[in-house]
């Protein structure tokens, strides 16, 4: 593509929001538009090019995040439209981390939501320029300027209006184009182009105060405006444009445009924004790795230099086998050629090279800097992989994932079955890195875990119809962890000496509790050489397997500062193998000291519902332990926003149904871990260890 395009007319772009806010409604008129389909696919009737997988059109949701290509204008537009539900969160951070840009799609009615501000987020860790599409302008209770302020105060941004919606709710019809000061109607046909029309006296007053207020903005972030906005010129279109483009680059602004996906209204203009305003690959800064020695290097984006890209995403793709989705950074690759996985250490050779329009593929012969495309071939390499030559050895900053919350059993149901599921497990963690599978040893059970209850239930599903494996599967079990309350010092003692070669590795610890969420900090204080150096990195080895399994529940052990201070070695007994048993028995002797407690997982809820209900709604959710933080009116409703333990939550879907009478939607997000109750601890512990409560 950058052969046929020049590189700074490509724009990489994702398209995010929370449920149903319009993601894919909007992405397959941007298809429509640009010429790539000449249907448009509708979400209710499953007819999307988009959400291609089964489960997806059955459940009117988006769960794997898909790729296409379009041209429009002047300009090459990769987009990957991503899923909004907090379960597939992990399909968000995958595609925010390889785009230069992103569109974050708002709900014209409810705004910013709890998985908006979630996406939010992602974008601002990744340090993605992003504009803003209002839309379901047409719906009753639409309001433009609620969901700019609910941008403003709610994600800390600097929301921009660089259109002026023209009617509202139903008679919504139009937009005013703030930069180049022009009114737009659109039709209800949708092969019919907008017409530039004139707007009344009173509207006009309207638009103008809107436009004044745009270029004061700006000018507030962008010096070289702000110097002919204090001279009182007229700020030519070309001038404004410009000062748009380095300010959203600059991630100072976020510009925002208005319209309704499913009415067809306001696409072309958001298509016009993504080339005027959103990065091309040469605007982003250098792409940051490590060499062969740890030193940091930055890799332009230039075609002509070496060869560097990361693989972002696994699929298992029935017809044509194993595909790997990479974004590259630099340089160029041929179909064939050989490429160097950094990670893994290992030469790998390109299949063919695949262009994904969703589940359809067009084979390229070469790629280039820029460029987001598809192989098959590579066996050996997964999610965050670098991908270079070997002459040119480089690791990129790889993708971090949130760890699972939901836990249930699975037990085949017949042999066939039995031999089956532990390869299809495998390739569904190859996929899916938020989903994981292992054994416990003491119950004999195999359990999956995920990001929530409809996402193992999407996976259990796609065992079921892609792979033909049928399974028993248990109720949804909370993923605990354990953590220290207090600093304890332990000593991790591993000799071994009965005549002969033996083991020796004694080690002293101290373990304190760290701050949550950051897993195990490990620190080498060692002095004098009383433990070698080459021995430390087991005794690491040995406290992070050992944190798998904590002291009281058998849950993981998780935010421990561990210090290694003292030990000692024995000339010809230690070995890397005693160093790390003796760390492992230095970190469960420590963790039971240290106080342990069990940490369950805290959702932040928002539950939207008439006014009548909501009496009942909050006696509910204080009953389920939650701790309601506020309610809010939205129009004719009432939201309730809060935290609520995870435990608490499964079967809430049919119960807020029963007690609304189906009118009311909640949406949950991952919180952070918090202490469980003294009470409802012991009973947890009694239940995973079959010891009684008490002992």
């Amino acid at each position: 593509m950058s052969d046929e395009v020049p590189l700074a007319q490509v724009r990489n772009i994702g398209i995010i929001a929370h449920i149903d806010a319009g993601k894919t409604t909007l992405t397959e008129r941007v298809l429509f538009y640009t010429g790539r389909t000449y249907k448009i696919g509708e979400v209710d009737a499953g007819t999307t090019v988009m959400d291609w997988m089964v489960q997806e059109k059955e459940r009117g949701i988006t769960i794997t995040a898909a790729a296409t290509s379009a041209y429009w204008k002047d300009y090459s537009i990769n987009i990957i439209d991503t899923p909004g539900h907090v379960d597939f969160t992990a399909e968000v951070e995958r595609s925010l981390r390889v785009l230069d840009g992103g569109v974050v799609v708002f709900d014209g009615v409810a705004g910013v939501e709890p998985q908006s501000e979630t996406v939010w987020r992602q974008a601002n860790k990744y340090g993605v320029p992003r504009i803003c599409f209002i839309n379901k302008l047409d719906r009753m209770g639409a309001n433009f300027q609620a969901a700019i302020d609910m941008i403003r105060e709610r994600l800390k941004a600097k929301p921009v209006p660089i259109q002026y919606p023209l009617g509202r709710e139903t008679d919504f019809h139009g937009i005013v184009d703030l930069v180049e000061n022009t009114s737009w109607d659109f039709s209800d046909d949708r092969n019919q182009a907008p017409r530039q029309i004139s707007v009344s006296e009173e509207e006009a007053e309207a638009i103008d105060l809107a436009r004044e207020n745009m270029i004061e903005r700006l000018a507030e972030e962008d010096e070289q405006l702000l110097i002919s906005y204090v001279e009182g010129r007229d700020i030519p279109v070309r001038e404004l444009k410009a000062a748009l483009r380095r300010a959203t680059l600059a991630n100072r602004i976020v510009p925002v445009l208005c319209g309704t996906a499913l009415r067809n209204k306001g696409v072309q203009f958001l298509l016009d924004a993504v080339a005027d305003y959103l990065p091309s690959p040469l605007d982003v800064p250098p792409v940051r790795g490590f060499d062969a020695h740890g030193d940091e290097i930055e890799m332009d984006a230039d075609p002509q230099g070496p060869f560097a890209a990361l693989a972002f995403k696994v699929v298992i793709d029935p017809y044509v086998g194993r595909l790997v989705y990479f974004r590259v950074y630099s340089g160029t690759a041929k179909s064939g050629g050989v490429v160097y996985n950094a990670a893994r250490r290992s030469k790998e050779r390109l299949g063919r090279l695949l262009r994904m329009h969703a589940n359809r593929r067009e084979e390229v012969p070469t790629v280039a800097s820029g460029d987001i495309v598809a192989t098959v071939g590579l066996k050996n390499t997964f999610t965050g992989d670098t991908l270079c030559t070997q002459e040119n050895p480089l690791i990129l900053e790889s993708i971090g994932f949130p760890e699972p919350v939901v836990s249930v059993a699975i037990e085949p149901r017949t042999k066939a079955d039995m031999d089956k599921l532990g390869e299809v497990m495998g390739r569904l963690a190859e996929e899916d890195p938020t989903f994981r599978v292992r054994h416990d040893s003491d119950t004999g059970q195999t359990l999956i875990s995920g990001m929530g209850e409809l996402h193992l239930e999407v996976l259990v599903d796609r065992m079921v119809r892609e792979f033909g494996v049928t399974a028993n599967v248990g109720r949804p079990q909370v993923a605990y962890r354990e953590a220290i309350t207090t600093p304890a010092k332990a000593e991790g003692r591993f000799v071994r000496q009965t005549g002969g070669h033996g083991q020796f590795g004694v080690v002293w610890v101290e373990l304190e509790p760290a701050e949550r969420g950051s897993g195990l900090t490990f620190v080498d204080a060692v002095k004098g050489g009383t433990i070698p150096r080459e021995y430390i990195s087991s005794v690491k080895s040995g406290i992070k397997e050992a944190m798998d399994s904590g002291v009281l529940a058998g849950y993981p052990l998780t935010d421990i500062k561990a210090t290694l201070y003292d030990g000692s070695y024995h000339d010809v007994d230690s070995s890397e193998i005693a160093f790390k048993m003796a760390g492992s028995i230095a970190l469960r002797d420590g963790a039971k000291r240290g106080q342990p407690v069990l940490m369950e997982p805290v959702m932040k809820i928002e539950v939207v519902s008439p006014e009548e209900y909501l009496g009942d709604i909050l006696g509910d959710l204080n009953a389920r332990r939650a701790r309601v933080e506020g309610v809010e009116v939205r129009q004719d409703s009432r939201v309730v926003f809060g935290m609520v333990p995870l435990a608490q939550t499964f079967g809430y879907a049919s119960e807020l149904r029963s007690l609304t009478q189906g009118r009311a939607s909640y949406a949950l997000e991952f919180g952070h871990y918090e202490q469980v109750p003294r009470d409802l601890s012991e009973n947890i512990i009694s239940r995973a260890t079959g010891r009684p409560v008490g002992r």
